[in-house]
């Protein structure tokens, strides 16, 4: 399976699916933190048409959630310009479609989420409440319940690339949407 990863620049999601065989490749302005050449260095927007079979978009959340709503008066040209960006990727043409935010505007925007997660659900001691918009795919099914919890983005530290700590996807969930969505057909 062809697997675009849109707005990934750690691999975290790309190494799953590549980790089961799949043809998987990150795509972000920014260049791959693991240095992978399985990475495209662009705008998502300029590879959605090159035959994927599915694509995982993780759209920078910085006008989008809620936690910065306070901000969202001085920021409207901005804000318009990501709910354009994410309704482009939803609208993309793949077949199968998973764009993951935290709460915020997107609920309005675009409607509501198809499942929210929880990094505890997943292998991960942490908490942090990610909505999940999906197309033609599963809700992903939890793989290992952690009981003892800690919100997670309160844990990272305040510095200059706090928000590429806080946007990186736990690779428990990563494995899990490369184990239930990339699943293989089995033939006869």
């Amino acid at each position: 399976m062809r697997v675009l990863v849109a707005c990934e620049f750690s691999g975290v999601v790309r190494e799953a699916f590549r980790a089961l065989g799949h043809d998987a490749w990150s795509c972000d302005l920014l260049p791959a933190g693991d240095k992978s050449p399985f990475h495209i260095q662009s705008d998502a927007l300029a590879v959605l048409d090159q035959g994927w079979d599915l694509m995982i978009g993780h759209p920078p959340c910085t006008y989008l959630a809620a936690s910065g709503a306070r901000w969202w008066p001085e920021r409207l040209p901005q804000q318009w310009g990501a709910i354009q960006f994410v309704k482009a990727l939803l609208a993309a043409p793949i077949p199968k479609i998973a764009l993951e935010n935290p709460i915020g505007i997107l609920s309005i925007e675009v409607g509501f989420p198809t499942q929210y997660i929880q990094p505890w659900q997943f292998g991960h001691g942490e908490t942090k409440r990610t909505c999940l918009w999906l197309k033609n795919l599963p809700k992903l099914v939890p793989t290992n319940i952690v009981e003892e919890r800690k919100p997670r983005t309160h844990l990272v530290s305040y510095k200059r690339d706090r928000w590429k700590e806080r946007s990186r996807t736990l690779p428990g969930i990563a494995q899990a949407m490369a184990a239930q969505w990339g699943h293989r057909p089995v033939i006869g």
